[in-house]
């Protein structure tokens, strides 16, 4: 399903444990990390698609987790031309996406990543809120940083570094 402006709905999930690190996942057969994510089927809300995504992607299950928050607005990125499906090709440009923020109040055995028949990830960690994003795919790079900061407000024992603080407050004076 991609809107009239080319853009696939998604969600994004960003786990987080009680030490405030965050889940990350790493795609099968690649050197690359990411939080769980996937698009939003025809009649799914976006909470119903985020809990969908977090089980097959992640194994966990709605009393495994609390929510914590989610984006106020859809945040996009575009995929380069080279990632995209030759038969979506012309009228895709990317990921539209809501971003939840999750407490994992299960344990991180409860953690699988062989939820379901074509696993995502082959590896996962935890991290600190504030990882550099020099692991994810460059077109990703600027969307996490959008959620990360929206979504740390839930989260006030996470503490912003200088250079996040001067990016916050340079990308809220850039808004309408």
């Amino acid at each position: 399903m991609i809107d009239r402006d080319g853009y696939r709905p998604n969600v994004g999930i960003i786990l987080t444990n009680a030490k405030n690190q965050v889940f990350w996942g790493k795609r099968v057969r690649q050197d690359s990390w990411q939080f769980p994510q996937g698009g939003i089927q025809h009649g799914e809300t976006p909470e119903q698609a985020m809990y969908r995504e977090l089980h097959e992607e992640v194994g966990l299950h709605p009393d495994h987790v609390k929510i914590l928050g989610r984006t106020r607005d859809w945040m996009r990125y575009e995929v380069p031309q080279h990632w995209v499906k030759r038969e979506w090709r012309g009228s895709y440009k990317g990921q539209k996406q809501i971003w939840f923020l999750l407490r994992l109040v299960g344990r991180d055995c409860d953690v699988s990543l062989r939820a379901s028949d074509h696993p995502e990830f082959d590896a996962w960690r935890w991290n600190d809120y504030w990882i550099e994003m020099d692991s994810v795919i460059e077109f990703k790079r600027d969307v996490y940083r959008m959620a990360l900061n929206e979504l740390v407000r839930y989260l006030p024992a996470v503490r912003f570094t200088a250079r996040q603080t001067t990016e916050m407050k340079s990308k809220q004076s850039q808004q309408p």
